[in-house]
């Protein structure tokens, strides 16, 4: 028995990540400096193309690796403050016993009509997903999380079910970004094109991402339904489930309290829906929502200011695990910049790219961009740190700069569901009290397709020469702007009136 527990031993995640925080900062006495010239743009720091020089780099010692973590601490203060929040906030609403109850319900309504079941997982994550790819939803994802894991135990799910229905749900669309405004509606302004650019083919992509990432879900569930002991949580789960699905609780009528409670909570959700999309909330402003919900939530439940307090710290400090996970992550990218490698880092990958051939270039434009992910986890921080490189990049191997811009978000989008360095996945595992290396067996199958996926899905942009061409767009009121990249219609042009390679002519007879 000893032997099997060492087996299944999970590793400690604050210790893997401060790791790779000592490895960086040795590194840093190897890795010489650099910097690429900065200039500041409607309000954004851009990097200027062209401008990498390399300066004497500044060795991390012992010191550094010591107060790294601190400063990683004050930068991911807001995602820290939003976790503890939100933590505290559903335990107050759990203590009001309404989401207990309204899930027992809700399991009752599934088990007397299955065909709801069966539809549970498909139409959620297609919501979340229409989330990820039209505002960009991720943080918000957070609070779903909390209601998704009961709710899913209560069906006989595990809780990798119940973060995987809003977590990559959301992830699968944001990794499509049809007009997600943090990444693609950035990447694109960066790149000097319209956001429409390419909508199509990103909503084609948005389509395959959702489809294949609930397949994925649906078929694990399905798997747990038959053998629960599969799951890698099911040790965890075992007791909870047993209260979700114990059948003295299926009749349990809801209070008159309980009932407002849900009512209230319902109703707060929608309100977070319409702050985020009509008044641009972000973290600082959904951590106020939450704390006044939980307010709400305590006066209807009658919660005494003792307890209200004791379930506000209780639930606050069952996230202090995933701070110092945090903190260790962002401690990652103050070592590097603190160096000044990061900047070398992308130069030199952008080195390599600009001597490959196009196809393979638009594939290293994709990797690269996860290898930056793995430091930057700021969607529009990595936009504006990469795309003033990456554009420019694009047009001297012979690829477009929509290609270029797509790569960004398939490695901003399908990379960081598995990074443990990335604030919202340790965020999203902390809330389930889940460990990284669980989640991360059970992704890296998911991974792997995926990364695939994204190689193969950047063929076909540089084969036909994905373009927007500003110049037709004035040519004629007569062109038809096909939404691959505005190209005029195919009755008016040959190959030889149009501005590519000879390599590339031969590719517009297909299109």
């Amino acid at each position: 028995m000893t032997r099997k527990k060492r087996a299944v031993k999970t590793v400690n995640t604050v210790a893997m990540i401060y790791a790779l925080v000592i490895i960086v900062a040795l590194l840093t006495f190897i890795i010489p400096g650099g910097e690429y010239q900065r200039v500041v743009q409607d309000g954004r720091t851009l990097v200027v193309p062209g401008s990498f020089r390399y300066i004497p780099n500044i060795p991390q010692g012992l010191g550094a690796m010591l107060t790294a973590p601190i400063k990683g601490f004050v930068q991911a203060a807001e995602i820290i403050v939003f976790l503890f929040i939100i933590g505290g906030a559903f335990s107050i609403i759990q203590g009001t016993g309404a989401i207990t109850s309204g899930v027992q319900r809700m399991a009752h309504t599934f088990s007397q009509k299955p065909y709801l079941k069966k539809l549970f997982i498909p139409i959620s994550m297609t919501l979340f997903s229409l989330g990820g790819t039209l505002f960009g939803m991720c943080e918000e994802t957070m609070p779903f999380v909390l209601i998704f894991i009961p709710l899913s135990l209560s069906m006989g799910y595990d809780r990798i079910v119940g973060i995987a229905i809003p977590f990559l749900g959301a992830a699968a669309g944001f990794a499509a970004a049809v007009i997600n405004p943090f990444t693609v509606g950035i990447a694109s302004s960066i790149a000097e094109l319209p956001l429409s650019a390419g909508m199509a083919y990103r909503a084609v992509i948005w389509v395959i991402s959702t489809f294949f990432m609930t397949f994925f879900v649906m078929r694990y569930a399905a798997k747990i339904l038959k053998n629960p002991s599969s799951s890698p949580t099911y040790d965890m789960d075992i007791e909870r489930h047993r209260e979700t699905a114990s059948p003295e609780h299926g009749d349990s009528p809801l209070t008159r309290r309980q009932k407002w409670v849900l009512i209230v909570f319902s109703i707060a959700l929608l309100l977070l829906i319409f702050g985020v999309l009509q008044f641009h909330w972000f973290i600082i402003e959904i951590a106020a929502f939450f704390l006044a919900l939980a307010m709400i939530s305590g006066v209807i439940g009658k919660l005494s200011v003792n307890e209200f307090t004791d379930m506000f710290k209780s639930g606050a400090k069952d996230m202090i695990g995933v701070v110092f996970i945090i903190s260790c992550a962002r401690a990652l990218l103050v070592v590097a910049t603190d160096a000044r490698i990061l900047d070398v880092l992308l130069y030199n990958l952008a080195s390599v790219i600009s001597h490959l051939h196009p196809i393979l270039a638009a594939q290293a434009m994709f990797v690269t961009q996860g290898i930056i992910n793995f430091f930057v986890h700021s969607g529009s921080g990595q936009a504006m740190l990469t795309m003033p490189v990456m554009a420019p990049l694009a047009d001297v191997i012979g690829i477009s700069r929509q290609t270029a811009v797509l790569a960004f978000v398939f490695g901003e989008g399908w990379i960081n569901p598995i990074l443990p360095t990335s604030g919202v996945t340790m965020g999203v595992l902390g809330l389930a009290n889940v460990s990284w290396s669980k989640w991360a067996r059970w992704m890296v199958p998911i991974q792997i397709f995926f990364f695939i996926v994204a190689l193969l899905l950047l063929i076909p942009p540089v084969v036909f020469h994905w373009q927007y061409w500003k110049g037709f767009a004035r040519h004629s009121p007569s062109f038809f702007f096909d939404r691959w990249g505005t190209l005029p219609c195919l009755s008016q042009l040959t190959a030889d009136s149009l501005p590519v390679q000879p390599w590339q002519k031969r590719q517009w007879i297909f299109l």
